[in-house]
């Protein structure tokens, strides 16, 4: 909707990560310079880390873009806890490795020989780990064993791993983990922008879309921005588009301080709304028949009937809904005991 409105070529402020709109703040270009360092070195492990938010995928993006499609292989996984055997499962397709009904063994023989035919086509292997900080100690070590397939004096492998700020004391400190902390070869914090930076971060995601200062910017707008994002990216996003999108509502064309003030109480709002906890009808009945007073709402112990039907209607809804899960979870439970007594 903004897009059109103020004649945009798509959206600026998409939450989804996007390498096209990487930003070279001065924390982005020293994390950069690290990842080059470490592609020059050609093996071992390097650690980026940030805050939620901080751009750490956006970044490694960019990094995948960069890359020599003819000189580098590259694999890209995003963790949600996975086991040791899993990790490696998942290493396997992310370089396009069929894993159907492979043990472990087999798996490692299939990674190997992969890495092993690409070093004789002159393609060197990367992986790249994002939220590492969800992988156990076993899983971070079936990574660091990957890292012994070697050709002579060449890694066959090298990993990046990218990862919230607890994963610097996990690695750090692990005493499990010492062989790994031998092969970390860099490693680099990103920080939040600057006031500068935000500012600049703001105007070059717009300019990507074809922005001709429409809407325009004030400086106590900026400022705004800043004082409520502190220089994160992906709160700069979200807080940007909603900016965007409140101003092409209000048809309005100059964003000042009082625009963004207005944007993140609403923001705030919803943010309270959403972390209020959910109450039963029953409890919404007896609120209104008792402490409902002070509202202005009856207090004779009877509802009006039209509510009264409604909130029996609801209740009605979450019983049915509660009785279905129910029935659902019996059947598989029936199935799975059926299944473990055939060994299956």
């Amino acid at each position: 909707m903004y897009a059109e409105f103020y004649g945009l070529e798509g959206k600026p402020f998409q939450l989804t990560p996007d390498p096209r709109f990487y930003f070279d703040s001065s924390t982005h270009h020293k994390a950069m310079a690290y990842l080059t360092y470490g592609l020059s070195q050609g093996e071992g492990f390097i650690i980026i880390t940030g805050e939620i938010g901080a751009g750490k995928t956006t970044l490694v993006g960019h990094l995948l873009n960069e890359l020599d499609k003819d000189k580098f292989v590259a694999a890209k996984i995003v963790t949600t806890n996975l086991e040791a055997d899993d990790i490696l499962r998942m290493v396997a397709v992310g370089f396009g490795l069929d894993v159907t009904g492979k043990d472990k063994s087999v798996l490692l023989r299939d990674i190997e020989t992969f890495l092993r035919q690409n070093h004789m086509q002159g393609r060197r292997a990367l992986l790249l780990i994002d939220e590492v900080q969800n992988l156990p100690t076993k899983a971070l070590e079936e990574l660091r064993m990957l890292s012994n397939f070697q050709e002579g004096d060449r890694a066959l492998l090298q990993s990046f791993l990218v990862g919230q700020p607890e994963f610097r004391d996990k690695w750090a400190f692990d005493p499990d983990l010492e062989q790994l902390r031998q092969r970390v070869i860099a490693t680099h914090h990103l920080q939040a922008m600057t006031y500068d930076e935000t500012r600049e971060y703001v105007e070059h995601r717009l300019t990507l879309v074809g922005w001709k200062n429409n809407p325009s910017f004030t400086d106590g707008a900026f400022m705004k921005i800043y004082e409520y994002t502190q220089g994160v990216p992906r709160r700069l996003n979200t807080l940007c588009s909603r900016i965007l999108l409140f101003g092409a509502i209000e048809e309005i064309h100059e964003i000042d301080d009082k625009v963004v003030a207005d944007v993140v109480a609403d923001m705030e709002q919803e943010n309270a709304l959403a972390t209020q906890p959910i109450k039963s009808p029953s409890s919404v009945r007896g609120e209104m028949n008792g402490s409902g007073a002070a509202a202005g709402r009856p207090v004779n112990g009877s509802l009006p009937a039209e509510l009264e039907s409604r909130l029996d209607t609801l209740e009605r809804y979450v019983r049915v809904h509660d009785e279905t899960i129910k029935a659902v979870l019996d059947i598989a439970s029936v199935w799975l005991g059926k299944n473990a007594e055939r060994g299956e």
